[in-house]
């Protein structure tokens, strides 16, 4: 009964954050400077020719007739039709194409679902090359608090948080690329080409993995059960194995959520940077054809992701906690 009640009312909070996300995209694309009927049919066009154009694409009505007109769209699950891509090629990115039907453009939900598999894979390699390096030195730094595996905890996240991604991604390149010719870096060929992306994304998640695990294991060691599980005949190993890292994870579980729906949406520079054909390149492109639909589409996209990578996070910690209340 507890669980229904919360899935009710997380799912109700997150229905509300999305319908807010829509509004706020939806407006703001269409009171910034920039016309995408103009830039479909080009800027030497004939007025009446541009007008002919946003009347063909509905951006000739009020703001608000639009965006009810829209919602009306979404209610039936369809994200709308790009401005500008066609069909054939559609993930690929497009061109504007002054003469195509609504029929010959492509579906912006086929556009996202055929670029997604490529960013999640990128997210997750990053996910678990981060993982990899901080949850080892993270949990040595909560067990030797001031010591040096904590030093090493706290010196590690401060350069990786202080080192800009497109400046990461661009030394990189030249040296693991170009120079030793370990890893492939531009475009998309094969698995090999994600490793170079992720390694600069696992970067700016590694500090908080870090610093999250190194007080979660922290605070845990001090609590009265650890300082009595000697005197019950546990060993150190079967106390922090069994029991420290378990209460630990609890706080890394909810900031795994949080970076995961993060990385979502936050992959756009280390995209573009190494020509990566995944939803951040995409809505690069759709940013610079000012391919309304297809920016609106997106940005739905990953606040239904991220509300339900969240709502999933909290079950899981629900579980392996029962007393945690949301």
């Amino acid at each position: 009964m507890f669980v229904l009640s919360f899935l009710l009312r997380r799912l109700l909070q997150g229905s509300l954050i999305i319908l807010l996300v829509t509004f706020i995209i939806f407006t703001l694309l269409r009171v910034v400077p920039g016309d995408p009927a103009r830039l479909i049919v080009g800027g030497m066009a004939p007025d009446e020719v541009v007008a002919m154009k946003a009347k063909e694409l509905g951006l000739d009505r009020p703001i608000p007739v639009q965006f009810v007109s829209y919602l009306g769209t979404l209610a039936t699950g369809d994200l709308g039709t790009s401005f500008v891509r066609p069909k054939s090629g559609a993930s690929l990115g497009g061109a504007a194409f002054d003469d195509q039907t609504r029929e010959e453009r492509a579906k912006v939900l086929d556009l996202i679902l055929a670029t997604l598999p490529m960013t999640l894979q990128l997210a997750m390699v990053a996910l678990v090359i981060a993982l990899l390096v901080a949850v080892p030195l993270g949990t040595a730094g909560g067990l030797y608090p001031g010591r040096w595996p904590d030093k090493l905890a706290l010196a590690l996240g401060s350069l990786c948080v202080s080192t800009p991604n497109f400046w990461l991604g661009i030394v990189l390149t030249l040296f693991l690329s170009v120079k030793l010719k370990f890893l492939p870096a531009i475009g998309y060929r094969g698995f090999s080409y994600t490793i170079l992306p992720a390694i600069v994304l696992a970067v700016e998640i590694v500090p908080f993995i870090l610093r999250t695990l190194t007080v979660s294991v922290a605070q845990v060691m001090r609590e009265e059960f650890i300082q009595l599980a000697p005197i019950r005949g546990l060993s150190r190993s079967r106390t922090i194995f069994s029991h420290a890292l378990g209460n630990s994870a609890i706080p890394l579980i909810n900031l795994l959520g949080v970076q995961l729906g993060m990385l979502l949406g936050g992959v756009l520079v280390i995209e573009f940077i190494f020509d990566y054909p995944g939803l951040g390149l995409l809505t690069i492109n759709a940013v610079l054809q000012r391919d309304f639909p297809l920016i609106q589409g997106i940005a739905i996209f990953i606040s239904v992701m991220f509300v339900a990578i969240n709502i999933l996070v909290d079950l899981i910690a629900m579980t392996i906690d029962p007393r945690l209340e949301y």
